[in-house]
């Protein structure tokens, strides 16, 4: 056991179960902290060695001091945060123990909205014009020049958490006035309408190894300001779009320094003038299943894939990533009236996954052809708004 890897594993959230289980299907010892709230979920007690609990992982400095305790006894070689509010987290602990990994400036540019959109402004890429909310005169002439409507994003949120629309400067100042000192953690943005698209990738010695680009049909944004029912399709690799946002996305993990990891990126095709524009991206699995809707369409299970690369670069080996399906697939997510929803009834073959959550309805779609998962996707997303949604 004197060779073997301990690698600590922070969970806010119940997700990473795949994780765990490829790190002790390697052979590494797992150590898993994570916090109260998820005390009587499923965790794969099996492949963890010892589990932690916490009220709360991001206190400072209680999870400083916990790990520290904890290093006492282990020798930890890896931090892996899973969730988004994790990424930072792990990034302060690998700082503070000198493990190797993402430290706090390049955690940061995964995590601030600001930092990541000055980053990529300052690579020549395009971002929706934006302005920290601190300076008056500065926010004063961005609203004089930058037509509206616009979004109010907190920096340092997960996904589309705390956003809002902005229709007048008025409603940007009443806001401004209730945020109070808060208002510095906070970035105003042209709102562009146009559709939603992500990139979900492998990244190994700075090098993409593995992309899928796909798009929302309905976005992060829209289900939670305005409900319905959350889907995204897969795009055809040939599509000149998800080419153009794979390119994209690889100059956006060169400039922001990810040696290596998964990563979920969001851009926008805007409207105004069809021209990409990059929104955000995180250091993590993409969350609400998206993992699912990868491996449907490629095979590639990224949760799996990020225990390989990361044992590949302890170990000094080099990290392959396994040859990929070119299939296509959808993912519907939709909250449900009814705690246990019957979805028996979506019966056709081409569904690979049904959610089993309470008070959720979920489907994941695969086929070899396009045509049939935009058609499929489309009547069950009808049907599913129809007879689960809730209101």
């Amino acid at each position: 056991m004197q060779n073997t890897k301990t690698i600590l594993v922070l969970a806010s959230q119940f997700k990473g179960v795949p994780l765990i289980e490829e790190f002790h299907k390697l052979g590494c010892r797992v150590l898993l902290l994570c916090a109260e709230k998820t005390r009587c979920e499923a965790w794969p007690t099996h492949a963890i060695t010892e589990q932690f609990y916490m009220p709360k992982l991001n206190v400072f400095p209680d999870i400083l001091h916990a790990v520290s305790h904890l290093a006492r006894s282990y020798n930890i070689d890896r931090i892996i945060g899973v969730d988004d509010f994790d990424v930072e987290v792990a990034a302060r602990l690998r700082e503070h123990l000198r493990t190797p990994g993402m430290g706090d400036t390049t955690a940061r540019y995964f995590r601030d909205k600001l930092a990541m959109r000055v980053l990529a402004s300052d690579e020549g890429l395009a971002v929706p014009d934006f302005v920290h909310l601190l300076n008056d005169d500065k926010v004063n002439h961005y609203l004089s020049t930058v037509p509206g409507p616009w979004v109010l994003k907190p920096r340092s949120e997960a996904g589309a958490v705390g956003i809002k629309k902005i229709h007048t400067a008025q409603d940007l100042w009443r806001y401004s006035e209730e945020l109070g000192d808060k208002r510095s953690y906070y970035l105003l943005e042209r709102f562009l309408p146009g559709e939603v698209f992500h990139v979900d990738s492998i990244v190994f010695e700075g090098k993409v190894v593995f992309a899928r680009a796909s798009r929302y049909r309905v976005p992060p944004f829209s289900v939670w300001n305005e409900g319905g029912v959350f889907s995204t399709l897969s795009l055809p690799e040939t599509d000149p779009l998800a080419q153009e946002m794979i390119e994209f996305n690889a100059r956006l993990v060169h400039s922001m320094h990810l040696a290596r990891g998964i990563t979920h990126t969001e851009f926008i095709r805007a409207d105004i003038d069809g021209k990409l524009y990059f929104l955000e991206m995180a250091a993590r699995v993409g969350g609400a299943h998206l993992d699912l809707h990868v491996e449907a369409c490629s095979g590639i299970n990224l949760w799996r894939e990020w225990a390989h690369l990361e044992l590949a670069y302890l170990l000094g080996e080099r990290y392959q990533c396994p040859e990929p399906r070119h299939d296509h697939s959808a993912l519907l997510i939709c909250l449900a009236r009814e705690e246990h929803p019957d979805l028996s009834g979506f019966d056709a073959p081409e569904v690979v996954w049904r959610m089993k959550r309470a008070f959720h309805a979920g489907l994941v779609l695969n086929s070899q052809d396009p045509a049939r998962i935009d058609e499929l996707e489309r009547v069950y997303r009808k049907r599913l708004q129809t007879e689960f949604l809730k209101a």
